[in-house]
């Protein structure tokens, strides 16, 4: 199961989203953001199926 996880990118502020599996548990990632190119470190975590919480934060 997917869920669709809409942010602003905390480098140029455009709303963009990620699919976030919701079978996999915790999660942290870099995924580069799609208009500026600059990495963001996305981090969430999971409970009973749903987001609990999200964060998305300029990457190294």
């Amino acid at each position: 199961m997917e869920e669709e996880q809409w942010f602003a990118c905390p480098y140029c502020w455009q709303q963009i989203s990620i699919r976030i599996d919701l079978s996999g548990g915790d999660q942290r990632m870099i995924q580069d953001c799609e208009v500026c190119c600059n990495p963001i470190e996305i981090a969430y975590g999971v409970e009973e199926a749903e987001v609990a919480w999200f964060e998305a934060e300029k990457g190294q």
